[in-house]
C-alpha cells in the first residue's frame, strides 16, 4: 500500500515539474530545513545517473557525488564567453556547496597574480606552489567547489604555456569578481 501512494506522490510531483521535469518535490523524508529538494537528489533518487545539461546546481556531465565537471583549457584560452560562464558555475557551486569566505578566495587570487608575474623560468614552479596552495585550502576549509580549479591548474602547470597561466587568472579574477 505504501508504494501506491508514493507512486501518487510522484504523478503529483511530475505535475508540478511541468514538461522539462526540472521541478522540485517536497521533502517528507526529515522536514529538514531546506524544506524541498532536487528530483533524483535525496530518499529513492537516481543517485549514480549522470545529470542532464542545465539542470540543478550540477552542471553537464556530473554525477551525484563527484566534483564539477572538468574544464577545458583549449577552450578556456580560445573563448572569452566559455571563461565567463566556467566562472559562473563556479560561483554558483560555491554558493551552493560551501561556506568559503571571500578572503580565502581573494588570498589565492594574490598568489596567482603573484605566479603570474614571475620571471618565466620561475613561472611554472610558482603555479606548482599555488596549486598545492589551492589543494591545502580545499582541503582544510572543505571547498569541494573548487576541486575544478585544482584539476584546471594542474592542466595548465603540465602545458606551461603563458597563455594558459593568463587565462586561469583571468577565470580566478571574474570567480572573485561575480562572489562579491
Amino acid at each position: 500500500m505504501p508504494e501506491v501512494e508514493e507512486k501518487k506522490e510522484e504523478k503529483k510531483a511530475d505535475e508540478r515539474r511541468g514538461p522539462d521535469n526540472r521541478g522540485l518535490r517536497e521533502n517528507r523524508a526529515g522536514g529538514g530545513p531546506r524544506g524541498a529538494e532536487r528530483v533524483g537528489e535525496g530518499r529513492g533518487g537516481d543517485r549514480g545517473r549522470e545529470a542532464r545539461p542545465g539542470t540543478g546546481a550540477r552542471g553537464a556531465g556530473e554525477r551525484r557525488g563527484e566534483g564539477p565537471a572538468e574544464i577545458d583549457l583549449d577552450k578556456l584560452i580560445t573563448d572569452s564567453l566559455y571563461l565567463d560562464n566556467q566562472a559562473h558555475v563556479v560561483v554558483s557551486r560555491m554558493r551552493d556547496m560551501d561556506s568559503g569566505t571571500k578572503s580565502q578566495l581573494r588570498r589565492l587570487y594574490n598568489a596567482v597574480r603573484r605566479a603570474t608575474r614571475a620571471p618565466e623560468g620561475e613561472r611554472q614552479h610558482e603555479f606548482v606552489m599555488v596549486r598545492a596552495r589551492l589543494a591545502y585550502t580545499i582541503a582544510r576549509h572543505s571547498l569541494r567547489s573548487l576541486d575544478a580549479l585544482e584539476r584546471l591548474l594542474l592542466q595548465v602547470t603540465r602545458k606551461n604555456d603563458t597563455r594558459g597561466y593568463e587565462r586561469f587568472r583571468d577565470l580566478f579574477e571574474a570567480i572573485i569578481a561575480y562572489n562579491e
